[in-house]
């Protein structure tokens, strides 16, 4: 098992950064980049720093798109981490959570049950919750369904996280 430490001295690294954003990829336009889902813009941002919710037709640069990206997400790691009192975290750990919790929100993190389990130190069945049917639908469809082309990269991002947690257990 690597080294752990407390989630309060922990904060995004450069390289996830990088990784998050590239998995977003950069619309300089508002869309609804999979059936159900809000609008994002930039760098899959549904939120301006200023709390408005984007809308649909907006538009930004991607210097504005990389500001919003970071700005939204300092925001929700200081929530991400004050949900956490008393949890350690390896930096790959925290990494791949954040990242989880830029798709699909702070809200649902904080009903979530990797949430839960890790707040009772359940390490390996925190991973395991990542596949979970409700992170691998979007409008009631099931992303993993094979040969999928609707949102495929939900359930293979969802893998990938999975993988990387498991990974981080030994």
């Amino acid at each position: 098992m690597r080294n752990r430490i407390g989630v309060a001295g922990l904060s995004l690294s450069a390289a996830a950064f990088i990784t998050l954003i590239v998995s977003e990829g950069f619309s300089p336009t508002a869309t609804v980049p999979v059936q159900g889902d809000r609008p994002t813009v930039g760098f899959g941002s549904t939120y301006h720093p200023n709390g408005n919710q984007v809308k649909m037709g907006e538009t930004i640069t991607p210097i504005k798109g990389l500001q919003t990206a970071q700005s939204h997400i300092s925001v929700d790691e200081q929530r991400f981490r004050n949900s956490l009192t008393g949890v350690e975290l390896t930096q790959g750990e925290y990494d791949m959570y954040i990242d989880w919790v830029y798709q699909y929100g702070i809200g649902r993190w904080m009903k979530s049950p990797m949430r839960t389990h890790l707040n009772d130190g359940e390490y390996v069945q925190a991973c395991d919750a990542l596949l979970l049917p409700q992170y691998r639908t979007v409008a009631g469809y099931d992303c993993s369904t094979p040969g999928n082309k609707r949102c495929y990269g939900v359930w293979t991002r969802a893998q990938d996280r999975h993988k990387r947690c498991i990974d981080s257990q030994r």
